[in-house]
């Protein structure tokens, strides 16, 4: 029997816009996969649910425009507790494209614009955990 995928999905920082997340949370159950949802949080509060709660994939949003700051910020952290490589990071919200690169440059394994389909989101998740699996095995 193979392990559902686990995610962790909070607001990062103090954003109050949480529609999209939810929105996003109750797809990737529908998907099949375990979802804890967390709210606001601030990176070593997200990366310390991440490592007590064994995730897969640690999922952020942002649409107050911190996400350049935080998001850096929230990868620091997971290289400071070293779960940077084991876990996969995902970033989505009202995000500019430069900052999009930017981010991935960062760490992140994927990142989300406005738009983003629930099938490429799913497929998105599904591939980089499945990658990521590969690369611990060999």
């Amino acid at each position: 029997m193979t392990r559902r995928i686990k995610v962790l999905l909070s607001k990062l920082g103090l954003d109050v816009h949480n529609r999209g997340i939810i929105t996003v949370a109750r797809e990737l159950r529908d998907a099949g996969m375990e979802v804890i949802y967390i709210g606001n949080a601030l990176p070593p509060e997200i990366i310390r649910t991440a490592v007590q709660e064994d995730v897969d994939v640690v999922g952020v949003s942002s649409l107050g425009g911190a996400h350049v700051t935080l998001g850096r910020e929230l990868i620091v952290e997971a290289k400071r507790e070293q779960v940077f490589g084991e876990m996969a990071f995902v970033i989505g919200g009202v995000i500019p494209p430069g900052d999009a690169d930017e981010l991935r440059e960062f760490g992140y394994d994927a990142t989300f614009l406005p738009g983003a389909t629930r099938e490429e989101i799913i497929r998105s998740v599904e591939q980089i955990v499945s990658r990521k699996a590969s690369h611990r095995t060999t």
